[in-house]
């Protein structure tokens, strides 16, 4: 359970950052135009530590990532406690984001670590955890701040998640395991992956918009979309995770052509119902596809340089997490929302024709199982 514990603590944060957003703002004082500039400044924080945790990683094992997440963890209360305008609110979250990108680095090389050793699916589990985690931290914010609680205390209780998570968190030295994945392979990976970000994402930060302005659902009805696609994208991962590592084509053309069907479904619903069930759907599909392509991509990779192997994965990924809410918000400007789902099932379709091609090029991979001895995920 070592590697799961930062998960839960990187999924209950971001979960509790959503639903938290309008408190940070009116805490802030700021409008929100500049609200949507400060969120900017998260990628902007993100992406270069990204970058520069693969070679610490690298330097100091798997290790680091208790340390990494126990930053993290304070970087929430720190940003709270500082946002009282749009400058200060926007430094607070570049240092956010330069935390969460050194811990998403960090905890992806640990848990490719774990499966290498134990032959287990730790990566889909691991993402399946922080899946969960997020509609834990979206419930539990938003009961707090229902019956008054300040908007620090939600995160004060993940600061407190992230030290228990560090301090039961060792992690391994460097290690060293024969066969590489070419660098060319590792950024076609990553650019694929972006295309499976910019579809999750676009569904995240969209539905709900969509089912209230499109549908006229309520304010429930709206914002049980996110939810619902967090906690499908879950159980998927758990359920079917282990399929990932030893059929990774199959999964990702499965989950590709589930992502397009519900994407489309969203498109043209009629109704709220009819929405959900597409956006469930979509979830499943969109929920296998990094798992299984970072899990390609670092099955072979050394032990000694998987912390920059994981660097350049999620640094090209995490693009398309960026990329797809604002794609989506461009389509919307010309075409309306119903266009831009659409739009959006163009790219799950894209990613469903160079998905599997990109695995059996880059080495279709499969996870060689250890002796039980190993397993202490």
């Amino acid at each position: 359970m070592r590697t799961y514990g930062p998960w839960a603590v990187f999924g209950v944060f971001w979960g509790a950052w959503g639903a938290a957003i309008p408190a940070v703002r009116d805490q802030a004082g700021v409008t929100d135009g500049q609200l949507g500039v400060a969120l900017l400044f998260i990628g902007l924080g993100a992406l270069p530590a990204m970058a520069y945790t693969g070679r610490l990683v690298d330097r100091w094992g798997t290790r680091v990532a208790g340390p990494l997440i126990a930053v993290f963890g304070a970087a929430g209360p720190a940003m709270i406690l500082g946002a009282r305008g749009p400058v200060s609110l926007s430094a607070g979250l570049a240092l956010l984001g330069a935390a969460s990108g050194a811990a998403d680095v960090a905890i992806n090389a640990l848990a490719a670590e774990s499966e290498r050793l134990t032959g287990r699916p730790v990566i889909a589990r691991s993402h399946a955890t922080f899946s969960a985690s997020v509609v834990v931290g979206s419930i539990l914010t938003g009961v707090l701040l229902a019956v008054g609680a300040p908007v620090l205390v939600p995160f004060l209780v993940v600061l407190a998640g992230s030290l228990v998570a560090r301090a039961g968190r060792r992690g391994s030295g460097r290690t060293e395991i024969v066969s590489s994945s070419p660098r060319k392979g590792l950024i076609a990976i990553g650019l694929t992956a972006a295309l499976a970000f910019a579809v999750e994402n676009a569904h995240q930060s969209w539905s709900a918009v969509f089912l209230h302005d499109v549908l006229g659902a309520g304010p429930g009805g709206s914002a049980a979309a996110p939810a619902v696609f967090a906690a499908i994208a879950s159980i998927t991962r758990f359920a079917i995770g282990g399929l990932g590592g030893r059929h990774p084509g199959a999964v990702l053309v499965a989950g590709g052509a589930a992502a397009v069907a519900g994407t489309a479904t969203v498109a043209a619903a009629a109704s709220p119902a009819l929405a959900l069930t597409g956006l469930a759907v979509a979830a499943a599909g969109t929920a296998v596809l990094y798992p299984t392509l970072i899990g390609a991509g670092l099955a072979h990779v050394p032990g000694a340089a998987r912390g920059r192997a994981t660097s350049r994965v999620a640094t090209t990924a995490y693009l398309g997490f960026l990329a797809g809410p604002v794609y989506v918000g461009f389509v919307a400007s010309h075409g309306g929302l119903r266009g831009a789902f659409l739009a959006v099932a163009v790219l799950a379709a894209l990613f469903t024709v160079l998905a599997a091609p990109v695995v059996k090029v880059t080495g279709d991979a499969h996870i060689p199982l250890k002796s039980p001895g190993h397993d202490r995920d």
